[in-house]
């Protein structure tokens, strides 16, 4: 059993865990920073990697104590190495290597994707490979099949805005405070979702990807207007994304599973639908998620909420399972602000850098 320090410092959470091969989680500490962001309505990225720095070093302390265990009993050292706020990113990354060369242990750089991509698993040992995957936070929205550890194929990607980006500037404009995503659930739970007439970006397009641009000028205009409550617009907002997501997701499955025409004769059926990233503890998004994959006769499989946002129990995870495959990383790796699971995807139009 291999026993994993994990550090995510990516964007506006510090998060360190303790998580052995096993997939006990000895220990979790985090951090955030909403009250110091909430005054400019969305992260601040120098703000951001001061206060990783500031508590990054008491948090690994604290980490260690209560799983009480010392830095020598550690296997490997998992810190996420991109993509991210690239000054919070190299805050984590050069902390973990300072970590693996004090206490001569391997360096294991992890993709902040990956560790989503792979959270599932951790609470799931049921959950094998492959599976089709929704990945929507704040800065991606991409359906992928995960073959394996580090074998990835995109499927879909956002052409430029990403839901969960959506998510804050909605709440940004409505004024519901931040983070974006809870506040926007929270008014439209007492919204009617049928009061605003916004549009479903790309909705039954045969091109795969998504975006939320369109929408989110959709509900600027609605601010605007006067016309409507700030809830009935948070509840349009949310089914308008709900209804694109599972959309793309349906197309998905039904091009990415049995039959379908192909020559390769290793096409294996995806055992589940998955969703994961800060999106994923949406309520609405979640229930939708899994009467899709009943449809479908998929097994549906989301973590629990406080898995689905950034945390370093992923990262951990990840660096778990990339350790077992004998995946290391030497000390000079790079710390990256863009890191695709599918370096082989084709570019999309628009920001598809975001891929």
């Amino acid at each position: 059993m291999a026993l994993i320090l994990g550090i995510e410092s990516s964007c506006d959470e510090t998060a360190v865990a303790l998580v052995s091969s096993d997939r006990t989680i000895l220990s979790h500490k985090l951090a955030g920073q909403e009250a110091a962001h909430a005054p400019y309505g969305g992260v601040v990225p120098e703000i951001a990697a001061r206060a990783h720095a500031d508590v990054l070093p008491p948090l690994i302390e604290a980490a260690l104590a209560e799983a009480g265990v010392a830095l020598r009993d550690v296997d490997a050292i998992a810190a996420t190495a991109g993509p991210g706020l690239i000054g919070g990113v190299m805050v984590g990354l050069v902390t973990g290597k300072a970590l693996a060369l004090a206490a001569g242990k391997p360096l294991v750089a992890v993709n902040h994707l990956e560790g989503h991509a792979l959270s599932p698993r951790l609470v799931d040992a049921d959950l094998a490979f492959p599976y089709l995957l929704l990945l929507v936070s704040g800065g991606h929205c991409q359906l992928l099949l995960v073959k394996g550890v580090g074998d990835y194929a995109r499927l879909a990607t956002t052409i430029d805005d990403a839901a969960g980006e959506a998510f804050d500037k909605t709440a940004k404009l409505l004024g519901l405070g931040f983070p974006g995503g809870p506040a926007v659930e929270r008014a439209a739970a007492s919204g009617d979702a049928r009061a605003v007439p916004l549009p479903r970006p790309l909705l039954g397009s045969a091109e795969p990807h998504f975006s939320f641009a369109g929408l989110k000028s959709a509900v600027a205009r609605a601010a605007d207007s006067g016309q409507y409550r700030a809830e009935d617009i948070a509840a349009s907002f949310s089914q308008a994304v709900i209804d694109c997501l599972i959309d793309r997701t349906r197309r998905a499955i039904q091009t990415s599973t049995p039959p379908f025409e192909t020559n390769s004769l290793d096409i294996v059926r995806p055992a589940a639908l998955v969703v994961a990233g800060g999106v994923a503890a949406n309520r609405g998004v979640r229930s939708a998620l899994e009467q899709l994959a009943l449809e479908h006769g998929m097994r549906f499989v989301a973590p629990p909420l406080w898995l689905c946002t950034d945390n370093a129990a992923m990262i951990a995870w990840a660096g778990a399972e990339r350790f077992a495959a004998g995946l290391t990383d030497p000390l000079d790796v790079a710390a990256r602000p863009r890191w695709p699971l599918d370096p082989l995807a084709e570019p999309v139009r628009g920001a598809g850098v975001k891929a």
